[in-house]
């Protein structure tokens, strides 16, 4: 795209994620210049298909739009595919940087679970559900950064999208509450002796904080396997794990009292930037000691 008033596709896709996905605009940033276009257009990629849930107004509509990018990464959507800016950016960073499609089209299919109303049913599922999306998107950068990207990475990057999935969904808790949605996994809420519409409407009882620090303890868990398994990853590869940084941080303010009900207040933007820019030292810090 050119001319006079009109912004390029990479333009675009840097606006969109600068917006609307601040913590991965801002790693990308770290990244190299040249790079940072086919970063910017997997995380607009990400941005358009996490809210599809928010643009529609039956399921159904949803799984018609997750559909449209699956033909419109194999070819078969209709119309013209690349007057869709992100479409045509991470087209073009697809060919540029040969990512792997069936990657993408797992990840659409995990989305699917986000316009249901359905329980996720284990942990194991939670897990699963934050490989394929979170994860995944973790490893399609770590690609771009650097070519081919070592076996260690991949390790690194399944704890990281966990933890930092799984840290999402604890900020967003409230939010997915009032909809209905319940992503704290069934067999965890059992063990508290809950069910999926304690998890969705209250009240806050003691059985309901315990299944979400259990939740806290998971992301944790990841976390530190992320920064271990770091040690063996190319320094290169570091932007892609940089959001990760901020999970201790946001789950020790989740640690706080509060009504899980309620959304922990966000810090500032200047507080998340620097804390992004202190995260850049600790994981070159993680892969110069081993």
């Amino acid at each position: 795209m050119s001319g006079p008033g009109v912004i390029s596709d990479a333009d675009y896709c840097a606006r969109l994620v600068r917006e609307l996905d601040r913590d991965r605009y801002v790693a990308d940033l770290f990244a190299p210049a040249g790079r940072r276009g086919a970063l910017f257009a997997l995380h607009a990629f990400n941005v358009e298909v996490a809210r599809v849930r928010e643009a529609i107004t039956n399921p159904m509509a949803g799984e018609v739009r997750l559909q449209w990018w699956s033909e419109a990464l194999i070819g078969g959507a209709r119309g013209d595919v690349r007057a869709n800016p992100v479409a045509a950016a991470l087209l073009d960073a697809i060919e540029t940087y040969r990512l792997p499609r069936e990657t993408f089209f797992a990840l659409l299919d995990a989305r699917i679970f986000d316009l249901y109303d359905d329980p996720m049913p284990t942990v194991n599922d939670l897990e699963g559900y934050a490989g394929e999306t979170s994860s995944a998107l973790i490893r399609l950068a770590t690609l771009i950064l650097s070519g081919e990207a070592g076996r260690a990475s991949a390790e690194a990057a399944g704890h990281a999208g966990v933890a930092y999935a799984v840290m999402g969904l604890l900020r967003a808790f409230p939010i997915h509450a009032r909809r209905g949605q319940c992503y704290v996994p069934l067999d965890l809420l059992k063990r508290h002796g809950l069910t999926r519409e304690d998890a969705v409407s209250g009240p806050a009882s003691p059985g309901l904080r315990a299944a979400l620090a259990e939740m806290r303890v998971l992301a944790r868990r990841h976390y530190e396997a992320a920064i271990e398994a770091l040690g063996d990853v190319d320094a290169v590869e570091l932007p892609a794990f940089l959001p990760l940084t901020l999970v201790p941080g946001d789950l020790a303010r989740m640690e706080r009292p509060h009504d899980p009900f309620v959304a922990v207040p966000a810090t500032s933007a200047f507080s998340r930037l620097w804390r992004l820019w202190r995260g850049a030292r600790t994981l070159r810090k993680a892969t110069e000691a081993d």
